[in-house]
């Protein structure tokens, strides 16, 4: 009885096909050799939207409104892929039947869960299945573990499938995740649109991530330039200078005290204490995990994470590099035979490569389902790969030759000990250390990002001339984001930044690292982070040039419009989500239990509505108009009254100079015809004032208190609003936003 193996996408279906041999292609799958190959296109299936939990709404294309909000399923539902004319999707709809059908064969008995060795894939092709067969499949289900797409390794993994129950819990984990951030996407992003009026994409790990570089960026532009005196010195001894710098700083206004310090030092002179060299070992950077690899090219090639992902994907496809949304540097040890391959197909290429049998290289403790990104032994031909697949490619390349580099790297490192004066007393020690190559080893394959300091040449017991003298310094505005330094901040974003880490540092103590990865403390995944930024980037959030990520207007307003809503989707609170995450995947906690935990988060923004900062729901009632009595609106940045089209224009901005108009103002505005004193507004020279506004022959007016208590208005305040209050029809939210 024929296997049937279901692929997450055709290249997959088709890589597994060709590992097989001899399959005969039919319509929409494969078959032949005692297998049957055929293949979803990633996610055929997605929750539906709101509105399907509501009787009232199921069915028909319904504007967003609060009265389905907040939305708790009770059980979720999924439904084949729609296109975006909301019309369906005829390729998915017939390629789900070929799986429908094959899966229901009476001669198929067995079905493979082929679907990328990931939560995703299992869930993607799991769907699939359910859908097919039911809640209680009659047939005996298997999972096709793939770390790479070569034939060699497709036909080693058929002969060791394991049972489908293996996978539960990383199934488990996968439905969790989907679950949540539909339910953090859906109900905030509706409920901030429809408060603001406008369409803010809201979720639980692209708001962490604009929020970032929010933070950065306003720091930067609210920078002050601080100003000190450093102590420094640059006289020569021999002919060669000796510069010496202070850790002592002194504020702008201690001058005094820097010349006195300089007095002192150069009183006292100073003196070589000790002059040390030892050769060392240098070794190589760790091999690569997805997102160190792109920050390697962002940084090298300027590679958007988008770009290198997709190359990278490719890459992979064509059997040429292993699974690549991959979280570890490290290699499992039952690989070290495989690995031995890969070597031996490196010597014949002229590489002076040797197998090492190292902790910095294989290490299971720091694996949680994929190794290190590596070449796999299927080697390209470098003319058919274009300029950037070669890019990325050697990049992945060079670092295993130089991992597994049989010539070490050898360098001579000096330090120098320069006493000036008595440190217990008035002195200082001061340092001098270089790094002087003897054997290039890795390096003549690899990048080696270090420079050499050349020492001046010293003795011990020498005297050293000085001529210390306050230099002003000023202070630097923190660096924006790059791809590297925002890689480096969601995979741990609880560790302290290191603004000068060694890259290739192999032997850094990486514990921390991997612990928090583990936990579930990153900002989103390797498999989803790319995706996530990217989908920022889309929504106008934030730019990337060349490597370098700022913020955008439209991300300022998001994550402006979130606090005034009180709106809280910081780091510590996705961190949260993610270790409840690991926690269903280690079997800690049940898929229901971490919904819960979402819920009840959720449930506590819909609760919380701050009247001093609510601005109300566009389309919701607000009082009467002054004018003409009819009902007041919110509308898209206004509050208009309902009898527009009958003539009546009165209107007031939800936003006036700078500060929010509320709900409450409003009211006061309509029934008392002024509101009380509000402080915040902020004038067209920046300048802070505070007002009231009043209604003056039926248009607003800012009212000032003069020095002597009494009001003084100013002239009215021209404003029209002619805006479209219709909302946006409902959108579909990419997962784990």
């Amino acid at each position: 009885m024929p296997i049937l193996i279901i692929a997450e996408k055709p290249s997959l279906g088709r890589n597994i096909a060709a590992a097989i041999g001899n399959l005969q292609k039919k319509n929409g799958y494969l078959e032949g050799e005692g297998y049957i190959v055929t293949w979803a296109f990633g996610h055929l299936f997605s929750l539906v939207d709101i509105e399907e939990y509501n009787p009232e709404t199921a069915g028909k294309k319904a504007r967003w409104s609060m009265k389905n909000l907040p939305c708790f399923p009770e059980q979720f539902r999924f439904e084949l892929r729609r296109a975006e004319n909301k019309t369906g999707d005829e390729g998915v709809a017939k390629q789900f039947a070929t799986i429908k059908y094959l899966c229901n064969r009476a001669d198929v008995d067995t079905v493979v869960n082929a679907g990328d060795a990931d939560r995703e894939g299992e869930i993607i092709v799991r769907l699939c299945i359910k859908n097919a067969l039911g809640e209680t499949p009659a047939k005996k289900l298997m999972r096709l573990w793939l770390p790479d797409q070569t034939p060699q390794t497709v036909r080693k993994a058929l002969s060791e499938m394991q049972p489908e129950t293996d996978y539960d819990l990383l199934a488990g984990e996968g439905f969790a995740r989907t679950y949540i951030d539909w339910l953090y996407g859906v109900n905030l992003t509706r409920y901030a649109t429809l408060r603001t009026g406008e369409f803010l994409r809201v979720g639980r790990v692209i708001v962490p991530i604009v929020r970032a570089i929010y933070d950065r960026d306003i720091s930067i532009r609210n920078f002050v330039p601080g100003h000190y005196w450093a102590v420094t010195s640059r006289a020569e001894t021999n002919g060669e200078v000796v510069e010496l710098v202070s850790k002592n700083k002194f504020d702008e206004d201690k001058r005094a005290d820097a010349d006195a310090l300089c007095a002192a030092y150069n009183t006292a002179g100073a003196k070589v204490l000790s002059v040390k060299s030892k050769q060392e070992t240098l070794f190589a950077g760790k091999l690569y995990s997805l997102s160190k690899l792109q920050n390697v090219l962002g940084k090298k090639y300027k590679m958007s994470m988008g770009e290198s992902l997709e190359i990278i994907q490719k890459l992979y496809e064509e059997g040429y590099l292993t699974y690549p949304r991959t979280n570890s540097e490290y290699l499992a040890t039952a690989e070290q035979d495989k690995v031995r391959q890969i070597l031996a197909n490196c010597k014949k290429m002229g590489y002076p490569v040797t197998f090492k049998n190292s902790k910095s290289i294989f290490d299971d403790s720091k694996i949680e389902s994929h190794s290190a990104l590596t070449p796999t032994y299927k080697i390209p031909d470098k003319t058919k790969l274009s300029a950037k697949e070669m890019q990325v490619y050697s990049t992945v390349f060079r670092r295993f030759v130089a991992v597994f580099c049989e010539k070490p790297c050898l360098v001579s490192k000096s330090e120098i000990v320069i006493r000036v004066g008595d440190p217990e007393n008035v002195g200082e020690d001061f340092t001098l250390k270089g790094v002087v190559m003897l054997e290039k080893g890795w390096t003549q394959y690899d990048d080696y990002t270090q420079k050499d300091k050349t020492l001046p040449k010293l003795e011990e017991g020498q005297n050293v001339n000085v001529a210390f003298e306050p230099e002003a310094k000023e202070t630097t505005p923190p660096k924006h984001y790059t791809i590297e330094t925002l890689n480096n901040y969601l995979k741990n974003p609880f560790k302290e930044e290191k603004a000068n880490a060694a890259q290739n540092a192999a032997d850094e103590d990486d514990a921390e690292e991997y612990k928090a990865v583990f936990e579930g403390l990153e900002l989103g995944t390797e498999a989803t982070r790319t995706g996530i930024i990217d989908n920022a980037r889309k929504s106008a959030y934030i730019d990337l040039k060349k490597d370098v990520y700022t913020i955008l207007p439209g991300g300022e307003y998001l994550i402006e419009s979130l606090d005034r809503m009180k709106i809280n989707m910081d780091k510590y609170k996705t961190a949260e989500v993610g270790k409840a995450l690991k926690s269903v995947f280690h079997g800690k906690m049940t898929v229901d239990d971490s919904v819960a935990l979402a819920k009840h988060e959720i449930a506590e923004i819909f609760d919380a509505r701050d009247t001093d900062e609510d601005i109300g729901f566009v389309g919701e009632e607000i009082g009467n108009c002054p004018l003409c009595g009819k009902p007041m609106r919110r509308m898209r940045g206004f509050y208009g009254c309902s009898g527009y089209a009958d003539g009546c224009k009165f209107s007031v901005n939800t936003k006036m100079c700078g500060k929010s108009i509320t709900v409450a103002m409003l009211n006061a505005l309509l029934t008392e015809g002024k509101t009380p004193m509000i402080d915040g507004f902020i004038s067209k020279k920046g300048n802070r004032f505070a007002a009231s506004l009043a209604l003056v022959d039926g248009k607003i007016s800012f009212v000032f208190p003069d020095r002597s208590g009494n009001a003084a208005t100013s002239a009215p305040l021209p404003h029209e609003n002619d805006g479209d209050p219709a909302l946006p029809p409902g959108m579909e939210i990419p997962p784990e936003q």
